[in-house]
This record gives structure tokens, C-alpha cells and sequence, in this order.
């Protein structure tokens, strides 16, 4: 079984208070105490952002680990990473990422594990690398379309209430054409693929939402249905 785990925003590094979407990811974990490894590229491998990846998990009923690429652990990636029940990806410039990626044979191995069944999940960059395209501020000033790497159907827009601009700018692209249909996210909300089908939505915030967005002569917004996580 194929998962991919897409957090529009929050978690550790966002809702330090509320963990209830970290929670839910290592719940659908099938070993009770799985191996959770953060990749935080987008952040340039952030020491604090690593450290707060830390500080939550290692209270956690897992085992977590990180990957650098400016520190590699190990030569073999590969076998690192495949190792894994988890792996988790933090936010950050997603074209950034992409680059580093593809560099180092990421993206490669992260295929093999989406199709090994190691859960792949991920925040904002995180979320946005696993479709085929969405909008990212990752060029500087403004929001532009990105190609990702197409493990998902569509396109998508993470923060879709957290940052003024994110919902004009991503009606405006798919209106357009720039960008094909896709889902959104708010922060606190969270997509759970099985597959590359939606098999439930999930949010650490009592409105936070996920929307079907498409265009047919206007903008269409669906509301999705959304479970509040207690």
C-alpha cells in the first residue's frame, strides 16, 4: 500500500502545542514503534528546525533520524532511507529541494519507497513536492506555478488560509491554465492519500479545511470533507 501523507500546514515546526497531525502520521505506521527519518533540504538543513524535529519525536513512541545532505550520514542513501517506516519532509524553498533532489538521487529513492510502502508524509514544500505541479514562493517575490515530481495527480496549494495571497494566487494560476486543477490545504489540515486516491482528510484545527479546486468558465471550490483530530 502506497501513502503519502500531505500537511498543508502545522506540526511540529508550526503547532508545537498541537501535535495531533505528527500523531496521526506515525499512527499509520503498521510496527508500533517505527523508524521516522526528517528530511528538512528545503530549510537548507536548518539546525534549529532539525532540533524541534527532535524535540518532539524523541518523546514519541519511535525511533527518528535525519538526513542531510550537507552532513550525508552515510554514502549509501539508499539503504538508509529504505530502512524506514517514515519519512517525513519539512518545509522550506520546494525548488530548492527539487534541485538538491534530483542531484543526490532522491527523488529516485523516495519513489521506491512510496512503492515499497514506506509512508511518505510532509509539511507545506513537504506537501507540494509529491504532486505533479503547485504554487510556491520559492523564486522570491510572489507566487509562482513549480513542476514536482508527479507522484500525485494535479497540482496543490498548501497554507491556503494561513498566507493572504496563497487562494487569489492559486484561482488566478488554474484560472489561467498555468496550473492544472488540484487540492489546497489550510494549515492544520492534512490529505492522507492511499495510493494516488484521497482516502481521508484530517485536521489539528476545529475549521481547518481541504478544497477540490478546478476551473470550468469560473473558479470551482469544493469543500472536502474533513475529520477534526481529538
Amino acid at each position: 500500500m502506497r501513502q503519502i501523507i500531505a500537511v498543508g500546514g502545522g506540526g511540529f515546526s508550526m503547532e508545537p502545542d498541537n501535535p495531533l497531525l505528527d500523531l496521526y502520521i506515525l499512527e499509520q505506521a503498521e510496527t508500533s514503534h517505527p523508524k521516522v527519518c526528517f528530511l528538512p533540504t528545503a530549510s537548507g538543513d536548518s539546525v534549529d528546525y532539525i532540533s524541534r524535529f527532535y524535540a518532539f519525536f524523541e518523546k514519541q513512541n519511535c525511533t527518528p533520524s535525519h538526513l542531510s545532505l550537507f552532513k550525508p550520514p552515510t554514502r549509501d542513501l539508499e539503504a538508509f532511507l529504505l530502512e524506514k517506516e517514515i519519512i517525513y519532509v519539512g518545509g522550506g524553498n520546494t525548488r530548492n529541494l527539487l534541485v538538491l533532489w534530483k542531484e543526490w538521487g532522491i527523488d529516485s529513492i523516495l519513489r521506491k519507497a512510496w512503492n515499497k510502502g514506506i509512508i511518505l508524509a510532509g509539511i507545506s514544500a513537504g506537501s507540494l513536492c509529491w504532486f505533479e505541479e503547485g504554487v510556491t514562493d520559492s523564486f522570491g517575490d510572489g507566487l509562482e506555478p513549480l513542476s514536482c515530481l508527479g507522484f500525485l495527480k494535479g497540482s496543490n496549494c498548501p497554507h491556503y488560509d494561513g498566507e493572504s495571497d496563497r487562494r487569489p494566487a492559486y484561482h488566478k494560476l488554474i484560472s489561467s491554465g498555468t496550473l492544472q486543477a488540484g487540492i489546497a490545504a489550510d494549515d492544520g489540515a492534512a490529505i492522507h492519500y492511499i495510493d494516488q486516491s484521497i482516502s481521508k482528510i484530517v485536521s489539528s484545527r476545529q475549521n481547518a479545511k481541504a478544497y477540490k479546486v478546478s476551473f470550468q468558465d469560473q473558479i470551482i471550490e469544493e469543500v472536502l470533507e474533513t475529520t477534526f483530530l481529538k
